[in-house]
């Protein structure tokens, strides 16, 4: 599924390796059972002082006790949890694979087909030989825009991304939206870093495409009726790093991304073609089967501007090569086992650190609730999410927005002008809790049992048919970017709402069982999290109906900068690993919804909890409850491959900073703890924006 260029997630999205994993989890968690306030008391280190590092206070037994599993780059409470979420998702997908029931029949091909890995294998490299004659057959750069736009329906990531989002000026209306694309590295910047372990790691790559490209050799000997060697691999390897490096040079790197307005360039479709006329798009949009349009957000001109130079400047079967690898690079996971063991090696054991393969059942239901999503989440739902749930987290959604107008109007540093304007900003916020009211018809896609790859690119066909369907629409805010198991939660600034899929409302988030301290510490936080992105550096730039607009004074933008840029020099100056700090300006605002979440949980329990306030339970007054519901969300180990990686490509701070970084911003962290003053987890001077 394409993701939106703004929709701020609570935790882990990352780069777009193929088929990345979810988080998902199902209720009953430990945490709920095993304490009179539902934290827990296992993964404490009472050895060390919360005031020195609470991080490893709250969490440090659990990460000593919980070492990642071989076939896991990271392992947290999240991936804990998701494992029992997996357990359900397993159940239901084994019993719909038995073909019984109509309703869940399609899901249960997909499944069983994913499963046949004999048949798989028996096949090889043959399903990719339609595509791979398409791509022998391309005779001139005239040809192209047919043969990308078919790639792209079946969700191959060749040269740029087309979809529809809505029109950041006027944003109940889809429009057509082009943007960089086209890089198999995680990020612009791994194909200029000159540090050794990325030069290594830039050869490493080629050496991967290079296997890839042999793996496939065999079809494209039958299709080309030619025989291909060592030679060929290479060079096949060689252009694809030359296209990707070009058109890396003309991308915007992820800091840039961040600002809305640097990804905002409306159009009309006779100017793009003015900018790139090596591309026929009136061609690629036919092809693509986008209805008639006029106007066009280009996010990026300069990225397209070089796109067209490459055009120009390069071979045929450069081209050939760099479509190719893409073709093979986006089926790997549901090929033949060489393809899926070297796709591994690579992406997950390379770039990761992974030591093992996931078990193939693990990856099947990954890939079916990518998929179809909401039909395996309809199945989910039934098992596994009440309705005690949605109705304790709408009424916190209500108090913690009580405490963000209260926050707001004591800001001293706020005039009363943006105050207004803030205020009719977060009355507007539409709550989304659990599931779609309107499940997605999944009737328009073709399931055969037995094609795990045709079932793979036709559904991101009917993914890519229901987006060319929105352009010139208005918008449905409805809709859903996360299926229901999802454990995650996300704002989305054009729509001005937050979301919370069914997977996030379990333990140890949220379990009807636990203290309302530690629920508020822990699902609260993500609630006060998804509230603050609309006021995040990137978040305030839109207004209360999702449309760019720049709703403040000079003086309060100016205002808000120089606060903001406080917790960038903080976060920033955390050690990741090795050599590799923290991005203070990449991880902005995930820094400034998880500062501001914290503290508006603490408020909103506060005022609604005041009875409660003096009661301890399992040794822990009220406040101190609160601290720990939320730090306990964050217990994770990470792999050093996988650390560096986060640190270079995601705007979410790894757990530790998260929580202690929060922690001594907070004078309120200081009274519950009695710290002292230069206790380590007091800040001197404290970083706050809301």
């Amino acid at each position: 599924m394409r993701q939106a260029k703004y929709r701020f997630f609570l935790a882990f999205v990352t780069v777009s390796l193929p088929l990345a994993s979810a988080f998902l989890w199902a209720q009953g968690g430990r945490g709920a059972a095993s304490s009179a306030s539902g934290l827990e008391l296992s993964a404490i280190n009472r050895s060390v002082d919360p005031c020195t590092d609470f991080y490893q206070f709250a969490c440090g037994a659990w990460t000593a006790n919980n070492p990642i599993p071989a076939d896991r780059s990271r392992w947290g409470r999240f991936d804990e949890l998701q494992e029992r979420n997996n357990d359900i998702l397993h159940r239901v997908l084994d019993q719909a694979a038995l073909g019984h029931d109509p309703e869940t029949k399609k899901i249960g091909d997909f499944y069983a087909s994913c499963m046949d890995e004999a048949a798989i294998d028996k096949k090889g490299a043959a399903p990719l030989e339609a595509d791979f004659k398409r791509i022998a057959a391309l005779g001139s750069i005239a040809d192209l825009p047919g043969l990308v736009a078919a790639l792209h329906a079946e969700g191959v990531g060749a040269f740029f991304e087309f979809g529809a989002e809505p029109d950041f000026k006027n944003a109940k209306m889809q429009i057509a939206t082009l943007d960089q694309g086209g890089l198999g590295l995680p990020d612009r910047d791994y194909y200029f870093r000159d540090d050794p372990k990325s030069v290594e790691l830039r050869q490493q790559y080629v050496d991967h495409v290079a296997k890839m490209s042999a793996l496939a050799m065999e079809v494209r000997s039958l299709v080309e009726k030619n025989r291909f060697d060592a030679a060929a691999e290479a060079a096949d390897a060689t252009a694809v790093m030359q296209v990707e490096t070009a058109l890396a040079k003309g991308s915007l790197d992820a800091v840039s991304r961040r600002d809305p307005v640097r990804v905002y360039h409306k159009m009309t479709t006779a100017e793009l073609q003015k900018l790139t006329p090596h591309f026929n798009w009136a061609r690629y949009f036919k092809a693509a089967g986008a209805p008639a349009f006029d106007t066009v957000n280009v996010a990026e001109p300069d990225f397209m501007t070089t796109f067209d130079q490459l055009l120009g400047a390069t071979s045929l079967n450069d081209v050939r090569a760099y479509l190719r690898w893409h073709l093979v690079h986006a089926s790997a996971p549901v090929l033949s086992s060489a393809f899926v063991n070297e796709n591994f090696r690579f992406y997950n054991a390379t770039l990761q650190g992974t030591k093992e393969l996931r078990a193939r059942w693990r990856r099947c239901v990954q890939y079916t609730d990518g998929d179809l999503g909401e039909a395996l989440g309809k199945a989910f739902v039934k098992e596994a999410f009440g309705t005690e749930a949605k109705a304790d987290t709408l009424k916190m959604v209500k108090e913690i927005e009580a405490a963000l107008e209260q926050d707001i109007n004591s800001l001293s540093w706020m005039t009363d002008a943006t105050k207004k304007q803030a205020l009719v900003k977060l009355h507007a916020v539409e709550n989304k809790i659990g599931y779609p009211d309107r499940w997605r018809d999944y009737s328009a896609l073709k399931v055969v049992r037995g094609d795990a790859l045709g079932n793979s690119q036709r559904a991101n066909a009917f993914e890519f048919r229901r987006q060319m369907g929105k352009i010139g629409n208005p918008l449905d805010k409805s809709e859903w970017d996360m299926t229901p198991p999802t454990v995650n939660a996300y704002y989305e600034p054009l729509q001005n709402n937050i979301n919370f899929p069914a997977g996030i409302l379990q333990p140890p988030f949220y379990s009807a069982k636990a203290d309302a301290a530690v629920n508020y510490g822990g699902a609260g936080a993500v609630i006060g999290h998804e509230l603050t992105h609309g006021f995040d550096d990137e978040g305030r730039q839109f207004d209360a109906q999702g449309n760019l607009n720049d709703w403040w004074t000079e003086q309060d933008g100016k205002a808000y900068d120089e606060r903001s840029a406080c917790l960038v020099n903080q976060y920033g100056s955390f050690t990741a690993i090795d050599d590799v700090k923290l991005n203070g300006k990449l991880t902005l605002g995930e820094n400034t919804a998880d500062n501001g979440g914290v503290r508006l949980a603490l408020m909103a329990y506060l005022a609604t909890n005041a009875t409660q306030e003096a009661r301890e339970l399992d040794g822990f007054t009220a406040e101190q409850r609160v601290f720990m519901g939320f730090a306990q969300i964050w217990c994770e180990n990470r792999r050093p491959e996988y650390e560096r990686l986060q640190a270079q490509t995601n705007p979410h701070s790894p757990g530790r900073y998260r929580v202690n970084g929060v922690v001594s911003n907070m004078p309120e962290f200081q009274k519950a703890f009695s710290c002292k003053a230069d206790a380590p987890m007091v800040k001197q001077n404290a970083c706050r924006v809301w």
